[in-house]
This record gives C-alpha cells, structure tokens and sequence, in this order.
C-alpha cells in the first residue's frame, strides 16, 4: 500500500465514531423533543379530566358549607292558625318556636337542625300536632334542658311519629297537660349515662298517654311532680333508669319493655302507682333492680315478667298499714334476689307469683319478722312438699331459713362470695349439723304445688 494512502486511512478511521455519536445525540434530542411535545398535548386534558370531578365535589362542599341552612321558622310564621305547614323537602335550621294550633307534616323528609343551640322546637301553643320530622343537633346545656322537642304550657298537642336523635334531653314537657307522645324514636348522646340527657321529662305535667316510643341510650324518662300519666306500649333499652318517677302519683306502667338498663322502674314518693303487664329484664348492675319502690304506698305490682336483675323487686315498707303494695300474678325469674322488702313495718301482699331459678328468691329485712307481710299461693321451684289431694296446693307450709346465707344477709359486703364453693360447703353443714339457729325468711302457708302456665 502507498505511503499516501496509507496515511489518508490512518487519518480518516479515528473520525467515523465521532460521526456515529454525533447522529446518536441528534436522535436523543429528537425523541426528547418528540416526548415533550406529546405531554405537553396530552397531559392537560388527562389531568383536567381526573381532578376535575374531586374539585367539582369540594366545591360542592365548601358552597354548602357556607350557604346558611333556610330558617324553619319563616315557614312557620307563614302558617295560618290551623294550617298546615308545606316546606319543601329538606334540611331547615333550628332553633324555632310554634305559638299557634299549626300541623307539621315533615312526610319523613324534612330535618330540623339546631345547630348545637338551645332546644331545637318548642311549642307553646295548643293543638299543635308535629308529625314524621327528624329534629337533631340540640345543645348540650343541662341547666337550660336543651332538648329535641319542649312542650311548655301547652296542652292537647300530638308529637307522632318523629325521629329525635343526636340531642340532649328527647322531649320535654313543663307545665303541659293532656298532650300525646306516640311512636317516636329518641336517642340521646354517645356519651356516659349520667351525661346523657332524659328520654322524656314530664315536670308538672298531668294526664299525658307516652305510648310505643322506642327510647335507647339516654339518661331516664323522669316524672317529677307529675299525676295521671300513662306510659304504654314502649321499648326502653340501653340506659340508666328506664322510668323514674318522682312524687307522680296515681301513674300508668304497662305494656312496656325495659331491657338492659341499669334499673328499670324507680318509685319514690308516688302513692297508687299501677306497674303491669311490663317486661323488666337485664337491669344487672350491682345497686340495680327491675322495680325499686321507696314510700310508695298503694301500689300494684301486676303481670310482669321480673328476668334477670340483680334485684327483681325492690321495696320498703309503705308508710300507713293501709297503704299495701300488692305483688300479684308476676313472674320472678333467674335474678340474684328475686324480692327484697326492708323495713320492719311489713304492709306487702304477694299472691299467685312465680319464683323460678333465682339464686335467692326472697330477702325480707334483717329482723326476721315477717308477720307483716303476707304470703300465699306463690309458686316456688325449690319446694319440696306434696299435692296429695290434686287441688295444686301444696300440702305444707313453704318456709324459706336463712343458714350460711345470713352472713350475707347481715353484711352485704359478704355478697360477693354467695354461690362460692367455700360458703356452699358452709351452707350443707349449716343444714347437716346447725351450731346456730338459722333464721326464718318468709313462710307462704298455702304455695302452688305446680308451675301453672
């Protein structure tokens, strides 16, 4: 090969990858340039369509949230007396005041919110029937008795039928008479018990029917220095005292469920009370029991269905012989005492109960003197008598004695350990070989020899 020609290629050979990474750059910037052309295209429209329905959703939000809820009240000042108030469907604001004979219809489709203000409706009128609503979001004032629904000097009102939650105390009435709570559905705060407000509260107020409301997690439904009420035909559940009636004579108890509260009826002071035809059961708290009576002579204890309490009935003596608490035709089953009077002025009649499964079915006070009761034709599923003559009366005495179980009895502190294997062995040789005279409880001289259905 030629000098010439030899140095030509060895010149030329070193230049051919430098061309190479030349054309190599150039297409790198191309296909960049390609790249940013087809996002900048591209990536708007795809961004724009998936953000734009969560911006479309937040400011539905946020115009929500600053658009004021309408006023119920205008709607109610437009209402002529008599008439019937025609809002359209929809959430109104609370709180308002109804001062005529109106009817509010809400159809289930109207909510009044209180906005966490005072009480949410009050009515201060006569005849007014509110029906069907959804009144929430009251305020959380106790001394103000904040409430979903307050009934004041009114009477003959309907309140049927409407849904009451997320309030303080449910429906209250003060110095109203006559007035028809029906079908309501009320549940106060998720807070601890004694924070809660009342279900219902009658203060002052006379022959009011509260029927078939469901009634779950409040306080009580308290009546305080209320006469002639009928409670009936309500479900009341997951609360402190179902019913508490204070210095409310002459009331009506029946037909109502008290289920898993911690008691379930509480009388004191109410003289002629009627308790029937209820069922009380789960109220198992350790001072808790299906029916607490204190100073309530006169009183009828009829036809319930006492279940597992701690104490089934609860009562002290009534404070005139004459006044007797009778306890009739109940049945008295699986609670840790079935009955305990105190008191040793006696003045109780119970005939014709069942007392089924209890651990103890009867505690009469710590003097033993149970003269002053009287009972007779109860049924009891320890006793161990004959019914020879077929007439289903037993043809001995039932007598309940006290043997190891006084010390329970006498220090109630000792209660924990009843039905411990410890004071079950005591009881036996209580029973075997007595070293103390055990004590006489009750003695029912004519007891019902078979469970009658």
């Amino acid at each position: 090969m030629p000098v010439a020609a030899f140095g030509e290629q060895q010149l030329i050979q070193p230049i051919q990858p430098i061309h190479h990474l030349h054309r190599i750059r150039h297409l790198l910037l191309l296909s960049a340039r390609v790249r940013s052309f087809l996002l900048a295209a591209l990536l708007p429209p795809l961004l724009a369509s998936l953000v734009a329905p969560h911006f479309s959703a937040l400011r539905a939000a946020h115009a929500a949230s600053t658009v004021a809820l309408p006023p119920l009240q205008t709607w109610i000042d437009l209402t002529p007396t008599g008439g019937r108030l025609r809002a359209p469907p929809g959430t109104y604001a609370g709180p308002a005041v109804i001062s005529r004979a109106i009817i509010i219809d809400g159809d289930d489709k109207i909510t009044v919110d209180g906005g966490g203000e005072g009480t949410v409706l009050t009515v201060r009128a006569t005849g007014v029937t509110i029906r069907r609503l959804h009144l929430k979001h009251s305020g959380d004032s106790h001394d103000s008795l904040d409430s979903g629904l307050l009934i004041e000097n009114g009477s003959d009102n309907l309140v049927e039928n409407n849904l009451i939650d997320d309030v303080l105390f449910g429906v209250t009435l003060q110095a109203s008479n006559d007035n028809r709570i029906v079908g309501n559905r009320i549940r106060s705060r998720h807070s601890d018990p004694a924070d809660r407000g009342d279900g219902i509260r009658l203060w002052y107020s006379m022959r009011n029917r509260i029927e078939n409301n469901d009634i779950a997690r409040i306080r009580d439904i308290t009546v305080s220095n209320s006469l002639h009420n009928r409670f009936i035909g309500n479900h009341i559940t997951e609360s402190r005292r179902a019913l508490n009636l204070l210095f409310s004579h002459r009331t009506l108890i029946e037909r109502n469920r008290f289920t898993n509260n911690s008691t379930g009826i509480t009388s004191v002071n109410s003289s002629g009370v009627i308790i029937r035809n209820n069922q009380i059961m789960h109220s198992v708290d350790a001072s808790g029991a299906g029916i607490a009576l204190k100073e309530s002579g006169t009183t009828l204890v009829q036809g319930n269905e006492i279940i597992h309490c701690a104490v089934g009935l609860m009562s002290d003596s009534p404070t005139h012989p004459i006044n007797r608490i009778t306890v009739i035709d109940n049945r008295i089953a699986h609670n840790f005492t079935g009955i305990s009077f105190y008191g040793e002025r006696g003045g109780h009649l119970i005939l014709r109960n069942r007392f089924e499964h209890n651990l103890w079915p009867a505690l009469v006070g710590e003097s033993g003197q149970v003269d002053h009761n009287e009972w007779r034709g109860n049924y009891w599923d320890n006793y161990q008598g004959f019914d020879r003559n077929g007439d289903g009366v037993g043809d001995s005495a039932h007598e309940i004695w006290a043997y190891a179980d006084q010390l329970w009895i006498e220090m109630p502190m000792a209660k924990f350990f009843s039905n411990s294997p410890l004071l079950e062995l005591l009881d036996f040789l209580e029973r075997l070989a007595p070293f103390s005279s055990p004590k006489l409880v009750l003695r029912d001289p004519q007891p019902q020899a078979h469970r009658q259905q």
